[in-house]
């Protein structure tokens, strides 16, 4: 593959090699670089929760099981190669691929970690854990996993940005443009040239595009597995990259790419588009550039991102006016339009799993009005499946607002009424929810819910030691001893 021709050098996949190639850390601003931190520390927080879960225990079986046939496949004169990455808890050793994956998934597992929200919505933590992994078995440094994060977040993100209105909108899952950003970040830190950077694209895009079913009616464990699946594609295409494996530069803006493929379809009577120059415009290349990263939320629940403004103002109506669960007789809770067809369809109204109860705004105000909480605890399988929240749910009509349409994505509105049984209505209105870039989680915000998610997995001592090194992570020379700390002692 070559940069010669001038067809080639118009494809917007060489244009985004080219600049994350050329990226250095010196490049990088110091605000980025803290984010990024913090972001690492949110993330492994998450994981140390989402070990827990039951698919990430599925997977981890099933990922032994393999390597355990492959192992005894081995002659006894050859090891077994690659087995070079560490998963989190389990210390389970395999090779950066599988591990990217493994990490990725109890990244995501639970729902809690980070959220950006433009024309699409994408969680861009969902893809460093192939970076780390690569740069674990690779032997590269703490600076090095920094810079590959931040590339991730850019790219992510401003792919999330450009869709009009977004691919969400046309029933395709965000996942389908994660597999334009792992592969960048991954065959960062195999020092890829441009032109095999293109061909991971190539690769990991060709086989990701991901139907919003995933996210649609009833949920199974694969809502928290195609972006982190997006994840490890990015890291074996690099891998493939790297040995010369080629992938079609026209994934993006080329001859029946992501553009064609989209220009196709309609939505409200208008063509679907991209906004292909916004997509590089500005990449950031100096500490006084604006990094994406910067622009990125977390969560303060455990709960689809949209839940968010509406779980807040209720919890502030109910505080506010010392409501209690007996005194409710309605709750009517008007939100944007995606948001009420996201979580409140007929199925987020008896959720039977987890994965549907944390996408189920009936389900998260109900218990959230019961408990008083919405934490891990309330997405344990026995209160999922507790009956005396039925009518409770019942209680609550998510409404699709017009006005607050029109703000969004700039504020995700929502305005909570609860009506109680003397016919009084309170209400209240949110339109920034916490975690959000302009109300964000501080370091010793994310420590409390690092330490609830982590504390019973590792131990609290360790959960110190280990935010410690997070927090240091700009001077490891490997990022080995992060990974050991991550593995319960």
């Amino acid at each position: 593959m070559s940069l010669t021709t001038t067809e080639s050098k118009r494809l917007l996949s060489y244009t985004i090699a080219e600049w994350a190639c050329a990226l250095k850390y010196d490049d990088l601003s110091p605000e980025a670089i803290q984010a990024a931190k913090l972001f690492w520390f949110d993330s492994i927080g998450c994981a140390l929760g989402g070990s827990q879960q039951e698919d990430a225990k599925i997977l981890l079986k099933h990922y032994r099981a393999m390597s355990a046939t492959a192992d005894s496949s081995v002659g006894e004169d050859r090891p077994a190669c690659g087995s070079n990455a560490t998963a989190f808890v389990s210390g389970f050793k395999t090779n950066p691929v599988d591990a990217a994956f493994l990490n990725g998934h109890m990244i995501r597992a639970m729902d809690y970690n980070d959220i950006y929200w433009k024309a699409d919505p994408c969680h861009p933590s969902d893809l460093i854990a192939a970076p780390l992994a690569l740069c674990e078995s690779e032997g590269l440094s703490g600076k090095d996993l920094i810079l590959a994060t931040i590339i991730a977040y850019e790219i992510e993100m401003r792919l999330c940005e450009i869709g009009r209105p977004g691919v969400r909108e046309y029933g395709w899952h965000h996942a389908t443009l994660s597999a334009f950003a792992a592969p960048v970040a991954a065959g960062w830190v195999l020092n890829l040239t441009p032109e095999q950077m293109v061909s991971a694209i190539g690769i990991s895009a060709s086989r990701t595009f991901c139907p919003g079913a995933v996210t649609a009616g009833k949920l199974t464990n694969m809502k928290n597995t195609v972006d982190p699946w997006a994840g490890r594609m990015g890291a074996e295409s690099a891998l493939l990259a790297r040995e010369g494996f080629s992938g079609p530069e026209h994934i993006i803006d080329g001859k029946e790419g992501l553009f064609a493929v989209f220009s196709h379809v309609h939505y409200k009577g208008q063509p679907a588009t991209f906004d292909g120059e916004g997509l590089v415009k500005d990449l950031p290349t100096s500490p006084k550039s604006h990094y994406r990263i910067l622009d990125c939320g977390m969560k303060s629940f455990p709960i689809e991102a949209l839940s968010h403004s509406p779980l807040t103002a209720m919890m502030k109506t109910v505080k506010d006016n010392n409501i209690k669960a007996d005194d409710v007789k309605e709750i009517k809770v008007e939100v944007i339009a995606r948001a009420a067809d996201i979580l409140g369809d007929p199925h987020k109204y008896r959720p039977s799993s987890k994965e549907t109860a944390d996408h189920s705004l009936p389900y998260c105000m109900a218990v959230g009005l019961v408990d008083g909480m919405v934490t891990p605890l309330q997405f344990r399988e026995e209160r999922v499946r507790d009956q005396s929240l039925i009518p409770i749910m019942d209680k609550i009509k998510v409404v699709p607002n017009e006005e607050f349409e029109a703000l969004f994505p700039k504020f995700q509105p929502s305005r909570v009424t609860i009506t109680t049984n003397d016919g009084i209505s309170h209400s209240t209105r949110v339109d920034v929810p916490k975690g959000d870039p302009r109300d964000p989680m501080t370091e010793e915000e994310i420590a409390v819910k690092f330490t609830a998610l982590g504390g019973d997995v590792i131990g609290k001592d360790q959960c110190k030691e280990l935010r410690k090194a997070i927090m240091s992570l700009e001077s490891a020379q490997k990022v080995d001893e992060l990974l050991e700390l991550t593995v319960r002692r």
